[in-house]
């Protein structure tokens, strides 16, 4: 196993690459999915965030109302601890099983993780950035998502630093061009990724 981490702000088009690694051939290992299966209706994660920030927060339909968790956590520090500290061990877990399901097997298993920059993981055979100036992830999320302006910034600015995550990267990819420019780096990471030593833990 050649085990790779993925990070990238909102509206760097993290997803996209994660998708064409995929096509690749990688395994992919998706927090921020296996985040939302821990939160499906009736899971016990669930009941434990509607204790701590009220039952408001489940929807008619007893899913989760992420909009109303996120006005909660993003302007309020210990909101946003007390939140990670209910979901982020039950993450870890399910994570660390996915890995360890490769961990004997040749192939590249990326871990998609947004927070990777602010909760950095050793072992790692290389972390994969993907970059674009913050001016064009406030476009590309007002345009492509149909989110307010307003709460784009807010969104990117309560995130880490862009330099602060560029510095974690072996390898950094720019996607303020086209969709074929992607493509093209991508293609370039994947074979130097294919090169690299298995990871040894």
């Amino acid at each position: 196993m050649i085990l790779v981490g993925l990070t990238g702000g909102i509206g760097s088009g993290k997803s996209t690459v994660s998708a064409m690694l995929l096509e690749h051939g990688a395994v992919i290992v998706d927090a921020d999915r296996i985040a939302r299966e821990l939160q499906e209706p009736g899971s016990p994660l669930l009941g434990r965030m509607a204790e701590r920030f009220g039952a408001h927060i489940i929807s008619d339909d007893g899913s989760l109302d992420r909009g109303a968790v996120a006005a909660i956590v993003f302007n309020d520090k210990q909101a946003l601890a007390d939140l990670n500290g209910i979901v982020h061990p039950a993450m870890q877990a399910e994570i660390e099983a996915q890995i360890d399901a490769h961990r004997d097997s040749d192939r590249v298993v990326v871990l998609d993780f947004p927070l990777l920059a602010e909760n950095p993981r050793k072992g790692l055979a290389a972390t994969i950035v993907v970059d674009v100036d913050p001016e064009l992830a406030v476009e590309r999320l007002v345009a492509q998502r149909g989110m307010d302006e307003t709460d784009a910034r807010a969104r990117i600015n309560s995130q880490i630093e862009r330099h602060d995550r560029l510095a974690i990267a072996t390898h950094v990819i720019d996607n303020s061009g086209s969709f074929e420019a992607l493509e093209e780096r991508v293609d370039e990471v994947w074979r130097e990724l294919t090169a690299l030593p298995q990871t040894s833990s």
